[in-house]
């Protein structure tokens, strides 16, 4: 993947890069924090309006569920520490100590008002309003700063629709996939031979460090699916966020099960050195489970990240003939365990793990499976929609002309 992308041309790397979460932010802040400054210059007294470019600038993200949720919480965070200045600057006025009692006063109502990450934003704004002499015009002033800035930032997600982040969260899903089947066929290319346990430990720590690769996968994941909500360009958001979050899922146990692998081979080199994990004939077939089971694991990120129906179906034919093959060659392998067993049973623990392992990764692969998990977590998701929204829920259901009917009747039709 990586080489490839290196030897894109320049305009596809250019093109590329104009979707990039950091171009796309920048881009759209600037463009806001512009706008509400001019807009500001008209409606403020003040001669230099910055809080309306600086609350535009703060409430523009890259997804329009993230603008809104920021938007709401900013507001509110600085019509609150307006309100707390103008109690204080009313009753004490501007001491030192009239100071620490407004900045804990402030953080206090923050929390009260649940604005979460915009907490300090209560007592800055407090302390802004509180410094200046003419209280009660500046604190109008501000308020109507904050308004435009949150005005122009939820309006420019509106009129420039931000991109849907399912393509880069796919990308990432494949990408994750390779890197799982890479480290897969390198722990099967030592089944075969003599493996030094530091060797061993090495692809230990290789799929160890498989946890920080899904925390940015995951990070991605997020992104995309905060793109999906709120937003009019996607319909059936909800399958697209319950297809990708099952698949990474699932991905995760992979890599949770191949660091167990990995550990079980590193112990089984530890106690066989100097003589080889398995004989030539055992390692050759381990060798070979492992590199078809590495193939079903890009395979199912494919499925996983494919939105079209006939490339989808293609993609679910080639991951079952995949597993097909590899359940075939793992019973292979059982069998030869079994009968090396009957004449050496040192190490049959670890020899056992090992299947055990490489079995638990084709059953997690399995379509059935994730047939029936996809519809356990659509039903779950939907249901917790219903609770959480119901108003909305029903709006929807009259505009679609399926009237939403209560959630005891839904819960009823599911069983």
């Amino acid at each position: 993947m990586s080489d490839a992308r290196e030897e894109a041309p320049p305009l596809e790397r250019l093109l590329k890069r104009r979707r990039d979460p950091v171009v796309v932010q920048a881009l759209r802040s600037a463009f806001a924090a512009t706008v509400a400054y001019v807009v500001a210059l008209r409606l403020s007294p003040e001669a230099a309006p910055l809080t309306a470019p600086l609350t535009a600038l703060l409430v523009v993200q890259v997804t329009l569920y993230a603008t809104l949720t920021n938007g709401i919480r900013r507001v509110n965070a600085v019509v609150a520490g307006v309100l707390v200045a103008i109690a204080f600057s009313l009753l004490v006025g501007l001491t030192w100590w009239s100071l620490a009692l407004l900045i804990v006063a402030a953080l206090g109502v923050g929390h009260l008002v649940r604005v979460d990450e915009y907490v300090p934003e209560v007592a800055i704004s407090a302390m802004l309003v509180l410094g200046v002499t003419a209280v009660g015009d500046y604190a109008w002033a501000r308020v109507v700063e904050t308004l435009i800035g949150a005005v122009v930032g939820l309006s420019c997600n509106l009129l420039l629709p931000p991109p849907v982040w399912v393509d880069e969260a796919g990308e990432s899903i494949e990408d994750l996939a390779r890197r799982v089947r890479q480290l897969m066929l390198r722990i099967g290319e030592q089944a075969g031979g003599r493996t030094p346990p530091e060797v061993a430990a090495a692809r230990l720590h290789e799929a160890r460090r498989l946890d920080h690769d899904i925390a940015e996968v995951d990070a991605a994941l997020r992104q995309a699916e905060d793109s999906l909500r709120l937003n009019p360009r996607v319909r059936e958001g909800v399958l697209h966020r319950v297809v990708l979050r099952t698949g990474l899922d699932t991905l995760e146990i992979c890599t949770v099960v191949l660091r167990v692998l990995a550990r079980s081979l590193t112990d089984l080199a530890k106690e066989r050195e100097p003589e080889p994990l398995f004989p030539r004939e055992t390692g050759e077939v381990v060798e070979a489970l492992l590199s078809e089971v590495a193939d079903a694991v890009v395979s199912f990120a494919v499925l996983v990240t494919t939105h079209v129906s006939l490339n989808a179906d293609a993609a679910e034919a080639r991951l079952a003939n995949e597993l097909h093959q590899a359940a075939a060659t793992r019973d292979k392998l059982a069998q030869m365990l079994l009968e090396r067993l009957q004449h050496d049973a040192r190490q049959w623990q670890l020899h056992g793990a090992v299947l055990t392992e490489v079995n638990r990764i084709i059953d997690e692969l399995d379509t059935e499976h994730r047939s029936q998990r996809l519809l356990e977590e659509l039903d779950r998701s939907t249901r917790e929609q219903r609770e959480r929204l119901p108003r909305l829920t029903a709006l929807r259901g009259r505009l679609s002309g399926r009237p939403w009917r209560n959630r005891r009747g839904s819960a009823h039709r599911s069983r």
